[in-house]
């Protein structure tokens, strides 16, 4: 019986004497235990040894991420985002206004570590303009409420007079 053609192998001599893994005739190994046919499985209850690293500390072999582009670095805070200020401006003071203020609020964070930071300041000076437009016209609508009230008390006391 011939065997087929291997363009791996021309010469067509078989590695190993033809066995499987690299074993000796039979299965066996020189010692006469049997060999397992990938290598020695690890003993039941044992541990695993993996490298071991300090923790944060990159891994050999693996490539470090570069940093952000637009000079924010890891190190360096992000902007403040005014997220909290949004968030009550829009429950307490104006809706319409406070609503971009909390979509501007929560870009500020992911444009920093994504490598934006001029999108970053642009994201954070935005939520702060319509936090600051959102309490002004919360305070202008409370005052023309407090005007009304007031005027239509006192119109109302002169004219049953």
């Amino acid at each position: 019986m011939s065997t087929p053609y291997d363009p791996y192998n021309p010469s067509g001599e078989q590695p190993n004497g033809g066995q499987p893994y690299g074993g000796q005739p039979g299965g066996q190994q020189p010692d006469g235990g049997q060999q397992p046919p990938y290598g020695t499985p690890p003993a039941y209850g044992s541990t695993p040894s993996y490298p071991s690293t300090p923790y944060g500390a990159q891994a050999p072999g693996y490539p470090t991420a570069p940093p952000p582009a637009g000079g924010a670095g890891y190190g360096a805070p992000p902007p403040p985002n005014y997220l909290v200020w949004a968030i009550l401006t829009t429950v307490l003071c104006c809706l319409p206004l406070g609503v971009p203020s909390i979509v501007f609020a929560a870009q500020v964070n992911s444009k920093w570590y994504a490598g934006d930071a001029a999108g970053a300041y642009d994201a954070s000076r935005k939520a702060k303009q319509f936090a600051i437009w959102s309490a002004v016209a919360g305070a202008v609508g409370i005052l023309a409420y407090v005007a009304l009230v007031v005027g239509g008390i006192l119109s109302s006391d002169s004219s049953s007079m």
